[in-house]
C-alpha cells in the first residue's frame, strides 16, 4: 500500500470520528458530554455550549472532506496539523478542569497525536523531490 493511500484512508477514518463524535454532541449532549473527560454537567443552560462544541466537530471534519475530495493534498496535511490543536485544546481543557486525566490523555492526546503524524505524513508524500541536475 503507498503512502498516498494509507494517509487517504487515515484521513477518512478522522473524517468520519469527527463527523460522528460532533453529530452525537448535537443531537445528544446529555449522554455524550460524560465522555469528554470534565468531571461535571455544567450548570444551568451549558448544555447549549456542548451543541456548539458539536457543531465545530462537524465543521472541522467538513473542511478535511473537502480538501481530501478535491485532491488538495498539500493543503490537507497543513489542515491536519492545525485541526490537532483543538484537540490539544480540549486535552488541556479537561486536564484544567481536573476532569480524567486517562480520558484527556487517552482520547483527546492521543487523537491530538495521530491528526499530527497524519498531517505530517501528508506534507511529506506531497514534499516536491528536487531532480537531478542533466548532464552536460
Amino acid at each position: 500500500m503507498t503512502l498516498k493511500k494509507i494517509n487517504t484512508v487515515l484521513t477518512a477514518v478522522f473524517i468520519l470520528f469527527i463527523l460522528w463524535f460532533g453529530t452525537d454532541f448535537i443531537l445528544s449532549p446529555e449522554t455524550t458530554a460524560p465522555g469528554f473527560g470534565l468531571p461535571s454537567w455544567p450548570p444551568g443552560d451549558g448544555g447549549g455550549f456542548l451543541v456548539i462544541k458539536g457543531i465545530r466537530d462537524v465543521v472541522l471534519a467538513l473542511v478535511l472532506g473537502v480538501l481530501l475530495v478535491t485532491g488538495h493534498r498539500r493543503a490537507l496535511g497543513w489542515v491536519l496539523l492545525v485541526e490537532s490543536l483543538a484537540a490539544y485544546g480540549d486535552m488541556t481543557t479537561v486536564l484544567a478542569h481536573h476532569g480524567s486525566v486517562a480520558t484527556a490523555l487517552g482520547v483527546h492526546g492521543l487523537t491530538a497525536t495521530l491528526m499530527a503524524v497524519t498531517g505530517l505524513l501528508v506534507m511529506r508524500e506531497t514534499r516536491k523531490v528536487a531532480t537531478a541536475p542533466r548532464p552536460a
